[in-house]
């Protein structure tokens, strides 16, 4: 039976159900939904596992970062003909680039894009308002043949040259009275292919001073950053007379033997300098600041001053992490050293000079600075007898006073403190606070003092030398030394 209602223009029929047709169709219904949802759940979760596939795989690829655009004009070395096969020789490329680089420095200069691959070359120089990229997996090589690389006069504030006497070879990448200049990359790396110059070296053959990796000399506003230097033929990475430099988040890198005087940086004559989160292990100092040797260096008369060096890990079997001197005629003053690290190394940090050198090392501060199984932890030596020519003044004698030490701590340390100071170049005001170095010998005199005036603040250890004043941790006096001259250095430990 059917029931019908009215509601003016509307009709409706109500029908009773019939619950034996109605079920199954229910059910037939619902199955249908179940099977739509449970494949649309099937193919949500297929896709969400391709993307997820995908995105590891583009993962693992890594894509190719962009090189960023830092100046108005950008070229790439292969503009101008450059071959990145390891074997041609790109010199001509890269100086035609820099040539056209040179003619925009009023419009804010050009940057040079060196891209993947191996790009032999032979020196070259950089120009003013110029940024050298270097992308990942870019290596600029060093040619090997020293008859292609020029011949400079030697360094002003060196006399006749710091292996030979007259002209030496000049640097892989050089610039001179620059200002603005950047080099920089994606971790790209300079390597001067050094080990056929060790090997001349050694064996005599070569009649001119070795070139470094990368000298910038008489510039300044200077920027080297996240790039490798490696197996350079001498110096690596050498400011000179420079002002306003910064060097940041670049390793450095060559053979801890056989790569003679490979020094990682050697700011020379700078002021006003920065190096930090930097990683060196060379076969030589892994830092030295100078300024000029003997009578030269006084003449030229320019210090090394204001210099910044922080958050570095530093490794050198023959030498030091970090070193002033010992040519440091022209002075070295303002200097500090902080957030370092030199582990499996001969020395950690040194100051060496001698009579003969003049000029002066002071207020050098050294902070947060940790010794890992070093053979000699701190080091002043007032003996480094080695002089370009008989020229020099034995009575030209270097004076060394206000250098601190706070936060000392290390392991593995066999001699945490060497300060040889003399009766004619005597050491003065020198501070030790917050010192504490595990050593692996058992002599009692591993905290060896020569000549040397100052002050301990607190507790160190080891124990201390006699020729310190003791202080308590609030600065006040608890014992004046009386025994500033006694000697106990002892080289056979």
């Amino acid at each position: 039976m059917v029931e019908t209602a009215s509601f003016g223009r509307f009709h409706f029929n109500h029908h009773r159900p019939d619950l034996k047709r109605w079920f199954p169709a229910f059910l037939s219904s619902h199955r249908t939904l179940f099977t739509i949802l449970w494949i649309v759940a099937f193919a949500s979760v297929f896709v969400w596992q391709r993307n997820i596939v995908e995105e590891l795989l583009t993962f693992r690829r890594v894509p190719a970062r962009h090189l960023p655009r830092l100046r108005p004009a950008v070229y790439n070395l292969t503009d101008f003909g450059g071959v990145g096969d390891g074997v041609t020789v790109n010199t001509e490329a890269f100086e035609r680039a820099i040539s056209a680089i040179s003619k925009l420095g009023k419009n804010g200069g050009g940057q040079l894009n060196v891209p993947a691959g191996n790009w032999l070359t032979a020196p070259f120089n950089l120009t003013s308002h110029m940024t050298l990229f270097l992308d990942q997996d870019a290596v600029i090589l060093g040619i090997q043949d020293e008859k292609y690389w020029p011949l400079m006069p030697p360094l002003p504030s060196y006399g006749y040259g710091r292996e030979h006497r007259g002209a030496r070879y000049g640097s892989l990448i050089h610039g001179q009275n620059l200002k603005d200049v950047v080099i920089t990359g994606h971790n790209g790396t300079i390597n001067g292919q050094g080990q056929t110059w060790w090997k001349k070296y050694k064996q005599k053959l070569l009649n001119h001073t070795r070139g470094p990796l990368v000298q910038i000399m008489w510039s300044s506003n200077i920027v080297i950053s996240n790039i490798t230097l490696r197996d350079s033929p001498f110096w690596t990475l050498h400011p000179y007379d420079c002002k306003n430099v910064t060097i940041k988040n670049i390793t450095i890198l060559a053979p801890l033997y056989e790569a003679p005087n490979t020094d990682g940086i050697d700011p020379d004559s700078c002021e006003d300098m920065v190096i930090e989160d930097c990683y060196i292990s060379v076969g030589d100092d892994g830092i030295a600041i100078k300024s000029g040797w003997d009578q030269y260096g006084t003449a030229y008369g320019r210090p090394s001053v204001n210099i910044l060096i922080r958050n570095l890990v530093t490794r050198s079997i023959v030498s030091a992490g970090v070193s002033i001197g010992s040519e440091m005629s022209g002075g070295v003053s303002n200097v500090t050293v902080e957030n370092l690290l030199v582990w499996n190394s001969r020395r950690a940090v040194r100051i060496k000079t001698s009579p003969g050198r003049g000029g002066y090392v002071r207020n050098i501060n050294y902070r947060n600075v940790t010794f890992d199984n070093v053979r000699v932890g701190i080091v002043i030596k007032t003996d480094y007898n080695e002089h370009p020519d008989d020229g020099f003044d034995p009575k030209a004698l270097p004076i060394l006073e206000d250098i601190s030490f706070n936060g000392v701590h290390g392991q593995q340390v066999r001699v945490p403190v060497r300060i040889h100071g003399s009766e004619e170049i005597p050491v003065k005001n020198v501070t030790f606070r917050d010192m504490s170095v595990g050593t692996t010998y058992k002599k009692k005199h591993i905290f060896q003092c020569a000549y040397i005036e100052g002050r301990v603040i607190g507790t160190v250890f080891p124990a201390p030398c006699d020729n310190l004043d003791r202080y308590d941790e609030q600065g006040r006096l608890v014992k004046r030394s009386n025994t500033q001259n006694v000697t106990d250095i002892d080289y056979d430990i």
